[in-house]
């Protein structure tokens, strides 16, 4: 969840001269390490030792929109503390992909900008078209599927899910399984979806989905938005923000968003009166990942890439499993047997092979979501 191209400079010769240059240039004529904000790699930038000595003495890592219980940020942040010794500053943690591009370009130039983004697919391929990103490939950058990176290494996929309809079984008397049930009268203001489609990848999955469970496609995303302005029209769209805390006040009984957000609060709200039960609906099964990504202008460089390598290894793949995140690199894992088997057993079964829309899909369906959603569905 084609890639878009951006040259990345090789030199075919290798001159010593009194110059900055992208490499420079030892006096045994080997290749000196590329400082690390222009690093592409952590060999580029001297090896794994140097990458993390010199993302120490930057002292922090800047996140942004990163929520603990959103595919267990919360313990792979403990994780690359614990390991690197770098605090993780995580601003907006509420905010959307869109926030982060806003966030690059706001504070640009300044040393809370953010040094690392985490963007649903539609975003990562405008941020890369834009320029905002950096070019910087992770040991296991290879082994990713072809199609879930940007051949020229300016984002790749870490983890996914499906998206799914979450649902209070206190406050519900029959949770729904699917597009249609939602619809009922019995869901009558219940129904939320996660963010605003326009700005948020998992709100826009989610329209997605619809349209597929409404006769849409990956080339006609129409059904779905006309979905929501008929949820709308009949009472059962719920506008608030299915965050914890709203589910456990009751604000909303009903939330669509991925399974992997669903399933983490089962667990999470063991003792608060909420008995969350989830469903992959089967009218309208939509997968997608989201790709990790460096600041092309991150003030912490070196602290982004050393964050990359973690998130991309056996390590930090595994982490995602916690919450329920189908990693990335799954199949791989599975086969070379770093896989966490007991993790993986807990992930919701379901059948066929997920196959995902192409750039031009997706920027049609997101331009078309972006035109006709304020309309269908206004803000009250």
């Amino acid at each position: 969840m084609a890639p878009t191209a951006r040259r990345v400079g090789v030199l075919a010769a290798c001159c010593c001269l009194a110059v900055t240059v992208l490499a420079g240039c030892a006096s045994d004529g080997h290749r000196a390490p590329t400082r690390p904000a222009l690093a592409v790699s952590a060999q580029d930038a001297g090896g794994t030792d140097a990458l993390v000595a010199a993302a120490r003495a930057e002292g922090k890592l800047n996140a942004t929109t990163l929520l603990p219980h959103w595919a267990n940020y919360g313990g792979l942040i403990d994780g690359f503390t614990a390991k690197y010794g770098i605090p993780v500053v995580v601003d907006n943690p509420y905010g959307s992909s869109q926030d982060e591009l806003d966030d690059i370009k706001r504070y640009r130039g300044q040393d809370r900008a953010p040094d690392v983004l985490d963007l649903g697919d539609t975003y990562a391929r405008s941020a890369a078209g834009e320029g905002l990103l950096a070019t910087y490939r992770t040991a296991t950058f290879g082994r990713i599927p072809a199609d879930q990176k940007d051949a020229a290494g300016r984002w790749s996929n870490s983890y996914g899910g499906y998206v799914a309809i979450g649902c209070d079984a206190h406050r519900v008397r029959h949770c729904p399984a699917s597009f249609a049930d939602l619809l009922k009268p019995e869901y009558r203001g219940m129904v939320a979806l996660n963010g605003n489609p326009t700005t948020a990848g998992s709100a826009f999955a989610g329209v997605f989905a619809a349209a597929l469970a409404n006769g849409g496609s990956f080339d006609d995303i129409a059904p779905g938005v006309a979905f929501f302005a008929r949820l709308d029209a009949v009472g059962n769209y719920n506008r608030a923000n299915p965050d914890p805390a709203a589910i456990v006040s009751g604000a909303t009984p009903i939330s669509i968003e991925w399974d992997f957000l669903n399933l983490t609060h089962t667990a999470d709200f063991a003792g608060t009166g909420v008995d969350w039960r989830v469903a992959i609906p089967f009218d309208g099964s939509f997968s997608q990942y989201y790709a990790q990504a460096v600041n092309k202008d991150a003030p912490h460089p070196a602290a982004a890439r050393l964050w990359e390598e973690y998130l991309a290894s056996p390590e930090g793949q595994n982490l995602r499993l916690v919450d329920y995140a189908r990693p990335v690199l799954m199949d791989v894992m599975a086969k070379n047997g770093s896989l966490d088997k007991s993790l993986a057993a807990k992930l919701p079964t379901v059948e066929g092979t997920p196959v995902f829309p192409s750039e031009a899909q997706l920027n049609t369906a997101l331009q078309y979501v972006r035109q006709h959603w304020p309309a269908a569905v206004p803000a009250r």
